[in-house]
């Protein structure tokens, strides 16, 4: 599993973690799309918000391997900011290719991309 080093570890002054230490041994926690409500905390959206300004700072529009990054954080921006950059994609897989859909991106988080 690749460790993306300089990756924040999670949101400050919060429990919302953005990567994990080690691999599980049990297996891979595969990827789901996970629906975003209306309804959703604050909190939750500040964390989607401040995950995918790490992955934009971290990786830009280029592929990346999924690695140590945690896979609940990941789901919650999965098949909508955050695409799959390979075919076939094995959503349980540490070394699985993903990208940000910019232009997704960019309408849901403005906030991120803001000069």
């Amino acid at each position: 599993m690749l460790k993306h080093r300089g990756f924040p570890g999670r949101l400050p002054g919060t429990d919302f973690q953005f990567t994990i230490r080690r691999a599980n041994p049990r297996g891979v926690t595969p990827i789901t799309r996970r629906e975003r409500y209306a309804d959703r905390k604050p909190a939750d959206r500040r964390a989607d918000a401040a995950f995918l300004e790490a992955l934009w700072e971290h990786f830009g529009d280029a592929p990346f391997e999924r690695g140590n990054l945690d896979a609940g954080r990941l789901s919650w921006l999965f098949g909508r900011e955050v695409i799959p950059a390979q075919e076939p994609f094995d959503p349980a897989d540490y070394e699985a290719l993903l990208q940000i859909d910019v232009a997704a991106a960019r309408a849901s988080f403005p906030e991120v991309f803001a000069p």
